[in-house]
């Protein structure tokens, strides 16, 4: 069984009475440990398509299956909980400004309601990322490469199984695009996401 399965997902939008098609029957499967990447031009789909695996986007049609479990068939506390085992990376990195960089990473161990172990996880995934000298500063004080792993670190809070990355190096230079690369492909191998 694969880890993400999509059948004939299609998602279409409303727009000033015109039906417009983000994505049309898409069927694909990524198996545990593969590094699975979507390309294509800007508008085509491709950040609906990663926000419909999480179900942060609902498929207008098609079936997103996680371990086996179609997310259209869950409620939406048990939706909230299978989203724990999936870690998301946004373009925009997404932090919260008024938050240093430990309580970012923090921050969703606490909506989880895992307020005791949040500061020990995060300190522990600033050495993962590279950052711990950073753990007091905040985003405004942080390189567009720095928020991105943060960003990495807050992800990875919850133990993820699954890690979605829409576009996370859309915003860098080259070199710290090599760099995010390589920290996500080593975060791939040693912890299995």
């Amino acid at each position: 069984m694969s880890e993400i399965e999509i059948r004939n997902l299609t998602k279409t939008f409303d727009i000033k009475g015109r039906t417009v098609h983000a994505l049309k029957n898409i069927s694909l499967s990524i198996e545990q440990g593969d590094i699975f990447g979507i390309i294509g031009m800007s508008g085509a789909g491709k950040s609906t398509l990663v926000r419909s695996i999480n179900y942060l986007e609902k498929p207008t049609e098609g079936q997103v299956l996680i371990d086996g479990v179609d997310l259209a068939d869950l409620t939406e506390k048990q939706l909230r909980k299978k989203r724990s085992d999936i870690g998301m990376i946004f373009q925009n990195f997404n932090l919260l400004e008024q938050k240093n960089v430990l309580d970012n990473i923090c921050f969703p161990l606490e909506i989880a309601g895992v307020k005791k172990e949040a500061r020990k996880r995060a300190k522990e995934l600033l050495k993962t990322v590279n950052l711990e000298e950073k753990a007091k500063a905040y985003p405004s004080q942080l390189s567009g490469g720095q928020k991105q792993r943060v960003a990495i670190a807050r992800a990875l809070a919850t133990n993820p199984k699954i890690l979605l990355c829409d576009e996370a190096t859309s915003a860098l230079d080259p070199q710290t695009t090599a760099a995010i690369l390589k920290l996500l492909k080593e975060i791939n191998e040693t912890l299995g996401i």
